[in-house]
């Protein structure tokens, strides 16, 4: 395997950032004409596929062939289909009350507080997230076993996503579970299967990355912060929060693991 070209991927660097801040940017423009900024979290999954094909492009004659093609086809089939959904679970509703709650306290116009703290920190999060994505594509060497760990890995978080995601939609769709906790298939094993989802995904795909050396010491920071998300910030707990105050969710909570899956705790018989 021949050295890392740290100038590309310093350069790629660039490019990523740039392609974040374009997809955000015009999403911004979107949500004002619309008057609804929960469609920033469709750009989501949209900024890493920008960057992924933009780090493609960048890399021709640097990387591997297979595994740039790899890792881009990876992060797009991720990107893509978890903003389909978001955006089809959206479909019909207002704005999120998150944002609600978020801009009622801004300063000024609510539209450009949301752009500094909503719009350029998930452009920020997405460039700083997607670094393995971007290093994977300048490494030469050949696909080794960490890749093929990575890529189990990775389909591991989409069958809990995908599944996961499906489930709950079937489960809203009857009007008989309005206002009960989702407990039925992977969400009794874990009461964040897409959550969990995203953990193996970026860990996977950060093990595409592992063969180009001291980049992968650098872009190890971008699953782990995934992994801080999902499981201490804007993710589990924001969303345990709103889910507290549904009937029955102490219950699930004691019997039900709350990242990581397990077969479900069996309840305490009386006597």
């Amino acid at each position: 395997m021949s050295g890392f070209p740290w100038a590309a991927f310093a350069q790629n660097l660039a490019f990523a950032a740039a392609a974040a801040l374009t997809v955000m940017l015009v999403t911004f423009a979107v949500a004002v004409r619309k008057g609804m900024h929960r469609v920033v979290d469709v750009a989501w999954g949209i900024g890493f596929t920008g960057v992924a094909l933009v780090s493609f492009l960048a890399s021709a004659g640097e990387g591997d062939e297979g595994r740039r093609l790899l890792v881009t086809v990876l992060t797009a089939v991720w990107g893509l289909r978890l903003a389909a959904h978001i955006a089809w679970r959206g479909r019909g509703h207002g704005e999120d009350p998150r944002y609600d709650a978020m801009l009622a306290k801004a300063p000024g116009s609510r539209d450009l507080y949301a752009l500094r703290m909503v719009y350029l920190l998930q452009g920020a999060l997405v460039w700083l997230v997607s670094l393995p994505v971007q290093a994977a594509q300048y490494v030469s060497g050949p696909l080794s076993g960490l890749v093929w760990a990575g890529v189990a890995l990775w389909a591991v978080g989409m069958f809990f996503e995908t599944v996961g995601d499906h489930q709950l939609a079937r489960f809203k769709a009857d009007s008989a579970n309005r206002g009960r906790i989702m407990d039925r298939g992977l969400w009794s094993w874990t009461r964040h299967p897409n959550y969990f989802g995203d953990f193996c995904v970026w860990w996977g795909l950060f093990l595409l990355a592992c063969d180009s050396g001291a980049a992968a010491a650098v872009t190890v920071l971008s699953p782990l912060v995934m992994s801080y998300l999902l499981m201490n910030g804007s993710g589990k707990p924001m969303l345990e929060r709103h889910m507290s105050e549904r009937p029955g969710f102490a219950e699930y909570r004691d019997r039900t693991s709350g990242f990581f899956p397990r077969p479900p705790k069996r309840p305490r018989s009386s006597g």
